[in-house]
């Protein structure tokens, strides 16, 4: 066991590190098959079809769908959160929320076109269990190492979690195939596999994360004690104004980041009009550069500190989101200039090293920010709130995007994630880390 610690938190065992970045390992077969880039393509194009208006129909329900769940995450993640600090019960909440995932995503299958509420409704209820799983899980990275050590932690959780994105898709791409009406009754078995990569690859979780704290005693209902933790906690944020200021923050910049998980590939295939090959291509490409993203900006986290960090890779996204949006006329310009015959899909992939890079540190930055700001009396009940802030901004982004591209189409939309970016940066600039840490430290230490 590693036992370099700073102040009172120790490394927890290699063995455990692996175990609780491995549930990263495992749910991204349902971030990646269900909502990026498989399901969400099946849904829109398939399960609702054109139906006469350029699929605008299709991509606002399937941003409803989304919106819902993670709005039922708003309401219920910091009242869950309470609850787990004070019975010390963060694993059981894990566990529900793993099995309700499973379930909902093995239903899937049951969606063939025209099913439109079918989808509709396994999709708010798988991604709602998911995204309570991701808060949960989350809530375990604060007792893993000391603060010094918590972006190579993250980083490694959010690397691993690609790398097992890059092994489901790629079965699922190779074996599957593609997500058409020709090709239904092959490609529905995508939900049943997701959950059952899903359900094997947790296990080493359950197997070796610890639940750490004491249980307090019981003295009123769950509900009553989620309600005055929850409410204390809300008092208590005017001392951690730090971790305030950074969830607003987190909120623009999640909600950008929502919509390209949601609508990247949906965006490839009905603006940039690419082909199969060039489809799978993007998807390796993505889930490579996130990894070594997530990987390499989590050692620089530590050294550099998690806001810079996390600075850096929101210019790194504003930057991203302008080359998505003007792929068509890079490509234009350049053939017209140089005589080429260049196509834009090719162009596209391209400007996906940028996007897979900004995705997985960005993410791992924030999650890494909240844990320093956390006294470890309270990391499930603020990432609760953590959670809560990254669902609202689900919420907010998908439904401005949804409601948006309806109206002037999704390249126009797209450019809504750079100002939503922007916002961010400019929010977290107040942010003082070392301030936020001696905050944390201050309270646990009282």
């Amino acid at each position: 066991m590693l036992t370099a610690s700073t102040g009172s938190r120790q490394y927890a065992s290699r063995r455990e590190i692996f175990g609780w970045a491995m549930f990263d390992f495992a749910n991204q077969a349902y971030t990646l098959l269900i909502i990026t880039v498989v399901f969400g393509e099946l849904y829109t194009t398939v399960i609702v079809g054109e139906r006469g208006g350029d699929y605008r129909l299709a991509n606002f329900l399937w941003s409803m769908a989304l919106a819902i769940s993670y709005l039922l995450v708003v309401v219920t993640a910091p009242l869950c959160g309470a609850v787990m600090d004070y019975r010390a019960q963060k694993k059981r909440f894990l566990f529900i929320s793993y099995i309700a995932t499973v379930v909902t995503t093995a239903l899937l299958y049951f969606v063939a076109p025209g099913y439109i509420w079918l989808g509709f409704a396994l999709i708010i209820l798988s991604n709602y269990a998911y995204s309570m799983g991701e808060s949960f899980i989350a809530a375990f990275l604060p007792d893993l190492g000391p603060p010094s050590a918590l972006g190579k932690i993250s980083g490694f959780g959010w690397a691993l979690g690609y790398i097992g994105g890059l092994f489901a898709a790629g079965f699922t791409l190779v074996v599957l195939g593609e997500a058409t009406a020709e090709n239904f009754e092959r490609i529905r078995w995508v939900g049943p596999f997701a959950a059952g990569f899903f359900l094997v690859a947790a296990i080493p979780t359950f197997l070796t994360l610890k639940e750490r704290g004491e249980p307090q005693p019981v003295a009123a209902s769950y509900r009553h004690i989620a309600r005055l933790r929850v409410t204390s906690t809300l008092r208590d944020l005017r001392y951690f104004k730090d971790l305030g200021v950074f969830l607003v923050s987190l909120l623009f910049s999640m909600a950008g980041v929502y919509i390209i998980i949601a609508f990247a590939f949906i965006y490839g295939a009905q603006v940039i009009g690419w082909d199969e090959g060039v489809r799978n291509i993007m998807f390796i490409i993505v889930q490579v550069t996130a990894a070594a993203g997530a990987l390499g900006f989590g050692w620089v986290q530590d050294r550099l500190g998690a806001k810079p960090t996390y600075l850096i890779t929101l210019a790194l996204w504003v930057l991203a989101i302008v080359c998505i949006w003007a792929t068509p006329m890079i490509t234009d310009l350049v053939n017209r200039h140089f005589g080429w015959q260049w196509q834009s899909q090719y162009v596209f992939l391209v400007v996906g090293t940028l996007a897979g890079a900004s995705l997985g540190s960005s993410q791992s930055a924030s999650r890494t920010l909240v844990g320093l700001f956390s006294p470890l009396s309270k990391t499930a009940e603020f990432f609760g709130f953590w959670g809560l802030a990254n669902k609202l901004a689900g919420v907010l982004g998908i439904v401005m995007l949804g409601t948006l591209q309806a109206l002037v189409g999704l390249q126009a939309s797209i450019l809504l994630c750079a100002v939503l970016f922007i916002t961010a940066m400019l929010l977290c600039s107040r942010v003082n880390e070392a301030r936020g840490r001696a905050a944390a430290e201050q309270w646990q230490a009282s």
